[in-house]
């Protein structure tokens, strides 16, 4: 945070003269990467943009799943979005948003997180050997996490309204991703966005 002087307002241009700088605005003691589907309705995705930037998170992925319903995005205006909550919110940086990727591309690619977590309505993970690993609450999760390591690296999976396809999840269930559950309630998808992104702001601390 830059506090400044003005010295020039002309209609072209301001002249500042910088007096003094604030470092860490917004600062969290964790690394947070959100891979969430678009929704259908893009006013919804947008919506978790912007309260995911000001609860806190530092990278988001959008999905493009088996059964997702939107498949393009305008990534020009999901950026303003997530510039305007960055301001609103007093955050010194800006959420980087990626370019769209399936889920076998993400985990590529996702690789160095201390928690790679998806959220799913199943019950179980099943990976494609037919073997199932139970859900566990996410705050169970990272409580955990939060008492055995520093700044953690935490990359958590969404779902479009179809959820995950059962190939999606046996890719994840293979790929060593802890199920987590988000409680009882059937969720959409942005408010499941959410709701991970708090969940993560509130425990980890």
């Amino acid at each position: 945070l830059y506090k400044c002087v003005l010295y020039d307002a002309d209609p072209r241009r301001a002249v500042l003269k910088v007096i003094s700088v604030e470092g860490g605005l917004g600062f969290h003691p964790y690394y947070l990467h959100m891979a969430v589907a678009p929704t259908k309705n893009i006013d919804r995705f947008e919506w978790f943009l912007e309260k995911a930037t000001e609860i806190g998170v530092d990278e988001i992925t959008p999905l493009l799943c088996d059964h997702s319903v939107r498949r393009a995005l305008k990534p020009d205006r999901e950026k303003r979005v997530i510039l305007a909550a960055a301001k609103q919110s007093l955050k010194g940086i800006v959420p980087q948003l990626n370019d769209m990727m399936t889920v076998s591309e993400l985990l590529s690619r996702a690789q160095g997180y201390d928690l790679r977590g998806i959220a799913f309505c199943d019950r179980e993970l099943v990976n494609s050997a037919g073997e199932g690993i139970s859900r566990v609450h996410i705050t169970d999760v990272l409580g955990k996490l939060a008492g055995e390591v520093t700044s953690p690296r935490i990359l958590i999976m969404i779902g479009p309204e179809g959820d995950f396809s059962r190939e999606e999840l046996s890719v994840a269930a293979d790929s060593a991703l802890t199920p987590i559950s988000l409680g009882e309630s059937r969720l959409r998808t942005e408010t499941a966005g959410v709701m991970a992104v708090a969940s993560v702001a509130l425990t980890v601390r």
